[in-house]
């Protein structure tokens, strides 16, 4: 479904003239990106890291601190050009601990501690990969850059960034050696950590779902979630239940406002 929903994309993108040339009929959608094009709220966004110079002031950050590589994007989502490609398929690349569906590299797994509760029918054993994806950036462990796939204008060889994580740790490759509060702003609230035991638990089946649990609400979709835009994947919580990073309409990219969001899933 995967592969054929990418080529019916890239089929959009380009069309065949009666002289044989091509044209570029629409711009190249990315793969599983929900608004393509510049209509994308992301632009511009804390998660636009090709705006964040701009932003900023400053042009010490990207190709420094990170290789900016010209589409904010590919930080995530995987190109159409790529999305039918599977790990070990091409041989040309390190294609091996790659998060499904995703542009990005595996974190290490082993290392999260997940929330547990004794009141807890489902216990995942790890993040699924929706979840690994916010992680692989957010636990402070991988480079924020750190994609498999980059685009084809981006020149690997002049590339001279430091590729730093989103840590609050004061050393050369980590975002923390500035980003203190005293030189530039404070990004330890943005970081996860991977000890999860104290954040809303992630990767399991939604207790409104199998178990009926009277503290938690049916959902209106077992598969998709609710109509106040609370989602599930495949009826299991993830970070992006309660987080959309392509609405930033609401604080801390919270899919509804805070009085609502709670609400929608637990009846206490």
């Amino acid at each position: 479904m995967r592969i054929k929903k990418a080529v019916q994309m890239a089929c959009l993108w380009i069309m065949v003239t009666a002289a044989g040339s091509l044209q570029a009929a629409e711009p190249l959608p990315i793969f599983a990106d929900p608004i393509a094009g510049d209509a994308d709220p992301i632009r511009g966004s804390k998660h636009d890291f090709t705006g964040l110079n701009h932003r900023a002031g400053v042009v010490a950050m990207g190709g420094v601190a990170f290789s900016d590589y010209g589409n904010p994007c590919v930080y995530c989502h995987l190109s159409p050009e790529e999305a039918g490609i599977t790990p070990g398929q091409n041989l040309n690349l390190e294609n091996s601990g790659v998060i499904e569906g995703w542009n990005r590299y595996m974190p290490a797994t082993e290392n999260y501690r997940l929330y547990d509760s004794g009141s807890m029918d489902n216990k995942p054993n790890s993040p699924s990969s929706i979840s690994l994806l916010c992680l692989s950036c957010h636990d402070g462990t991988m480079a924020v850059d750190m994609i498999l796939f980059k685009p084809a204008a981006f020149r690997n060889k002049q590339d001279a960034a430091l590729h730093m994580r989103l840590n609050g740790a004061k050393e050369l490759t980590s975002c923390g050696q500035c980003h203190n509060g005293t030189v530039a702003h404070d990004i330890s609230v943005k970081v996860v950590g991977t000890g999860l035991q104290d954040e809303h638990p992630v990767s399991m089946t939604y207790g409104g779902n199998n178990w009926k649990d009277p503290d938690f609400k049916l959902p209106d979709d077992f598969q998709h979630g609710f109509n106040t835009g609370v989602k599930l994947y495949n009826g299991s919580v993830e970070c992006a239940t309660c987080h959309n990073l392509h609405d930033p309409s609401n604080e801390l990219l919270l899919t509804q406002r805070r009085d609502i969001l709670c609400a929608t899933c637990h009846v206490k």
